[in-house]
Formats: C-alpha cells, sequence, structure tokens
C-alpha cells in the first residue's frame, strides 16, 4: 500500500494577514466566481459605483439567465454595517435594472449566530444568502472554501392563496384557446401514468394537480393562445439543463428561488418529446409530489 502523506490544514483570519486583504478575495472571486457555489457565473462588474453610496464589490449574472447577484465582502465577523451595505446596493441596483433578477450575497469570514439569526429575519422578503468564507493554509497553499449558510428562502406558488380563487375549464379555454388547454390534458396523461388520482384543478392564474381535491402542484400549466407554459418543479442540474437544449425545447429562465424550470410547449413539442417529458415529469414526481 502506497504511503500518503497528512498535513494537517491550519485556518488563517485574513482580517489579521499583512498582505492578503479584502481586496485580493475579491481579485480571486472575479477570477473564478464558480467558487462561491452559487453555479456558471460571469463577473460583470467590481468596484461598482453607487449613486450617493459607496462601491459594491462585485456584481456577478448568472451565464443563462438574467439573475444578478450583489456581493459584498467582509473579513472577520459580518456586522450591522455590512448587513446594511450589502442590502443598500442590491436595492439600488435591482430599482435601476429592473429587468434583472437581482440577490443579495453576503460573504464574511465569520457569521455569527446572532447576526444569522437577523439576517434571516430578512429572508423571504429580501432574496439573500449568505456565504462563511474560511481561508485554510495546507503546506506552502492557501485556498478558500465557501460555505452557504443561509440560503434564499424558496418560495412555493402560494397555494393557500392562490387555490381560494378556483375556476373552470371554459375560463382557461378563454384566456387561452381549447387547443391549448388539450395540451394540458396530454401532459397530465403522462403524470397519470404515475398515479391514475391526479388530476387537473383550474385556479385563476394556473392549472394546477391535485389528489382528492387537493393541491399536488410538483407541476402547473398556464395555457396561452399558441402554446402551454408548463412549470415542474425540480432542482437544477447541468444534464436536464442538456437534454432540453438538445431536444430543442423553448427554455424560459430557470427560477433558482422558486426551483421551478419552465418550459414553453406546442403540440409538436409533446409528441415529439415524450420520453423526455416523461422523464422530467417523473423525477418532478418522485422529488416533490405527494
Amino acid at each position: 500500500m502506497t504511503d500518503v502523506s497528512y498535513t494537517k490544514p491550519e485556518r488563517i483570519w485574513l482580517r489579521d494577514h499583512s498582505s492578503l486583504n479584502e481586496r485580493w478575495v475579491q481579485e480571486k472571486i472575479a477570477e473564478d466566481p464558480s467558487l462561491l457555489g452559487l453555479g456558471d457565473l460571469v463577473l460583470k462588474d467590481k468596484e461598482r459605483r453607487q449613486p450617493r453610496a459607496g462601491r459594491l464589490d462585485l456584481l456577478l449574472q448568472d451565464a443563462d439567465s438574467s439573475r444578478r447577484y450583489e456581493v459584498e465582502i467582509q473579513l472577520g465577523k459580518s456586522d450591522e454595517s455590512h448587513i446594511i451595505r450589502t442590502i443598500e446596493y442590491w436595492d439600488i441596483e435591482r430599482k435601476r435594472y429592473p429587468q434583472y433578477d437581482h440577490c443579495a450575497v453576503i460573504v464574511a469570514e465569520d457569521i455569527t449566530a446572532r447576526f444569522l439569526n437577523v439576517i434571516g429575519l430578512f429572508n423571504g422578503v429580501i432574496p439573500l444568502i449568505a456565504i462563511q468564507m474560511t481561508a485554510l493554509k495546507v503546506g506552502d497553499h492557501l485556498t478558500l472554501l465557501f460555505t452557504t449558510v443561509l440560503d434564499e428562502l424558496a418560495l412555493g406558488l402560494a397555494e393557500e392563496e392562490e387555490e381560494r380563487e378556483v375556476t373552470d375549464r371554459a375560463y382557461w379555454e378563454t384566456r387561452g384557446t381549447k387547443a391549448t388547454v388539450r395540451l394540458a390534458d396530454q401532459l397530465l396523461d403522462i403524470v397519470k401514468a404515475l398515479d391514475p388520482e391526479l388530476e387537473l384543478k383550474y385556479n385563476k392564474y394556473y392549472i394546477g394537480i391535485a389528489k382528492d381535491r387537493q393541491p399536488n402542484n410538483f407541476v402547473s400549466f398556464r395555457p396561452k393562445k399558441k402554446h402551454v407554459h408548463l412549470t415542474v418543479c425540480l432542482q437544477q442540474s447541468d444534464e436536464i439543463m442538456e437534454k432540453l437544449e438538445q431536444a430543442g425545447l423553448d427554455l424560459m429562465d430557470y427560477d433558482k428561488r422558486r426551483g421551478h424550470y419552465r418550459i414553453r410547449l406546442t403540440e409538436s413539442d409533446i409528441e415529439n418529446h415524450r420520453e423526455l417529458l416523461t422523464e422530467i415529469l417523473t423525477r418532478s414526481y418522485q422529488s416533490y409530489g405527494r
């Protein structure tokens, strides 16, 4: 058996380091935004000047969507000014560029339980992610680890409110067409193979799925005039994205906050890609159906 040497990593507090400062961390993240663990991100700007405020450390954007991340870095413990500054910059950016979906990101070496509780109060009202950064020295090498300690609060379909606004099939045949409502029927046929007791439930804002009159919205449908919008609750993955792209399906932005794929489907899409749609709907049912 080959001997493997082991060197115990030593934690380094960058707040006390003589040369590795906040600007150094900023540069490392700018060079490789994937370090944060938020997906495939690209750098849009750094030290971005804010009107009547300071400078935003980093502005990052999802490579495949209109999602932007306003990132503020703090060495040492996160404090009140760090939280306020991050939220202020997020608010400025979302007002200046409302066409994007914005998320505030706090990065600090030490996010204490107290401040985690404070940050948690904003979660659900403000899209907010807290990431703890750890610098480790192994031999002559230094590495940075980023751990998400508070993720965005995943939002559902507000079923308790929306389910009260019940409509009927005729409502959706007017809002969409009879033909596009029939596309929802075809997709229902796929999920009924998973559970024959599932049925369509007509609500004001979407057509959901129900079982024994109880909502089970792992998928939902919005018939339009020429197609149907299919919303699927499923964790984002490169595998699924690649399959959808290769199939040539009209994939809308992945909704990261709610964990939804949104796909525009025509009748020919359902006919030609029934196997792929069956796979996706089955995965959603196994993960979120009940």
